[in-house]
């Protein structure tokens, strides 16, 4: 009895749990995007025109705020009045590099041409015969790639839970196995400690790249 009650109760928890996971977030988010109406003057805010606020509204006001910018910044216009906003944050010291290091790294993540994080890799790290999950950030290194004498690349390790911080590790390519997952597929397996563990089909064994694909050294 008391064993069939751990079982209902476990199997519920796993239907429950992500679901209560999954509707906290989307709360803090719509919640933070709804503060974006507070740049709203006061007579055009819902709660001056409808008397009550309206959850999501400003979450609509965010979709629609990103895609005109989007639409400006793809035009000559647009791009001229960016480099003029970048000019003019260059100049001031601190929060030029704030802002600098914030467009590099959403350039790498969003940018559909480049590799970083596009790749998971399986490296030996911290020590011999102990693997990490990675990912591939760079592959062109300037001067580590000169003085290392050999082909590297610049591989992310993630922390467990939190990926979103970590080490960089300068990896000889012939270090590197390759891995079949996808990045939202290995993110998943680091988030959950390792216990949610992609499907990978049994007629892949014996296919598994030793060495780099030529792809990832562009």
């Amino acid at each position: 009895m008391l064993k069939h009650f751990r079982r209902y109760m476990v199997a519920g928890i796993l239907v429950w749990l992500p679901i209560g996971v999954t509707v906290f977030l989307l709360r803090i988010l719509i919640g933070v995007m709804d503060r974006t109406l507070l740049l709203l003057p006061v007579q055009y805010r819902p709660e001056s025109l409808f008397g009550f606020s309206i959850p999501g509204l400003g979450f609509l006001l965010t979709i629609v705020v990103l895609l005109v910018t989007g639409v400006l910044a793809a035009n000559i216009v647009g791009r001229s009045m960016v480099k003029l906003w970048e000019t003019m944050l260059d100049r001031i010291p601190i929060v030029r590099s704030i802002y600098s290091g914030a467009k590099n790294f959403a350039e790498i993540i969003f940018s559909d041409s480049s590799h970083s994080f596009k790749r998971v890799q399986l490296i030996e790290y911290p020590r011999k015969r102990l693997n990490s999950l990675a990912f591939q950030t760079s592959s062109e290194l300037g001067e580590v790639q000169g003085r290392t004498g050999e082909d590297v690349v610049c591989s992310f390790v993630p922390t467990t839970p939190n990926p979103t911080s970590g080490f960089i590790i300068i990896v000889p390519k012939k270090d590197i196995l390759v891995l079949d997952m996808d990045v939202d597929e290995a993110l998943k397996m680091v988030i959950s400690l390792g216990v949610v563990v992609p499907t990978w089909r049994k007629d892949q064994l014996g296919e598994l790249p030793l060495e780099m694909p030529e792809d990832a050294e562009q």
